[in-house]
């Protein structure tokens, strides 16, 4: 059975990951930053997960795996997007819509160029986000300037682009979950057409999905329109961040099983 202790099991996505570990008869033991765990507490654990930033001097010397899902993680090494753990100690997650565009040559025959919009929930920034955008909320509510300090924007009421990131732009809407990933699809040389043997936990959506419909459900849901030739299409995915980003990578990094 795998030992794996969880910093940060008192909030949101902290909770998730213990009942995720559970589910895949994990042994787990829960860490609350306040109550300042120390490193005997993990010395014999095969793996620690970082739900918050790490405590320090808690890892200075354990020996095992250690996977970062914060927001901001960049200590250790890119997580893989395919297969389990390789030969590094120490990973982080990457962001949820990498692993969404790797399904992309799994719903369309001869994919063409892709562009598109990431509209981006809250969620991403996990407990901080959610209790942030509330606070925010409420206080443009109450005719009051939001404080911004902890998520870094203005997130209640605001649309936010960011810069483009090669072909993808992001933008954070104020939303609590749910993501959604608009994409335009081109290929002037080769007729594009849905393919209909989905991956598992891929659905087809008779309808653009919205960030509701996807905010507690374990499907990516996708819409497709095709023009009648097949050289433009434009795809709308819908996904839970946390699920996809986070709890999935996690289960096949560890190569748990249920």
């Amino acid at each position: 059975m795998l030992k794996v202790a969880v910093v940060g099991a008192q909030d949101i996505l902290g909770q998730e990951l213990v009942r995720t570990l559970e589910a895949h008869h994990c042994s787990v033991l829960p860490l609350i930053v306040a109550f300042a765990p120390t490193p005997d507490l993990i010395k014999d654990y095969d793996a620690v997960i970082l739900a918050q930033p790490e405590p320090t001097g808690l890892l200075d010397e354990f020996p095992g795996r250690v996977l970062d899902v914060t927001a901001d993680a960049s200590r250790g090494t890119p997580a893989p997007l395919t297969g389990p753990w390789g030969p590094e100690n120490r990973l982080f997650v990457r962001p949820a819509v990498e692993q969404i565009l790797l399904l992309l040559p799994h719903l369309v025959e001869n994919l063409g160029t892709v562009s598109g919009v990431y509209l981006r929930s809250v969620s991403h920034r996990g407990e901080i986000g959610l209790m942030e955008l509330h606070q925010q909320s409420v206080a443009v509510l109450q005719g009051e300037e939001p404080d911004t300090t902890h998520l870094g924007y203005r997130a209640a009421f605001e649309v936010v682009p960011q810069k483009p990131k090669g072909r993808i732009t992001d933008v954070f809407t104020p939303t609590f979950h749910g993501d959604l990933l608009v994409l335009n699809l081109v290929n002037l040389e080769k007729r594009m057409t849905k393919k209909t043997n989905l991956p598992g936990q891929v659905k087809w959506a008779d309808t653009p999905p919205t960030s509701r419909d996807v905010a507690t459900r374990s499907e990516v849901l996708v819409y497709a329109d095709l023009d009648a030739k097949g050289q433009y299409a434009t795809l709308v995915i819908g996904f839970d961040a946390i699920l996809w980003g986070v709890l999935q990578p996690m289960v096949r990094l560890l190569s748990l099983k249920v």
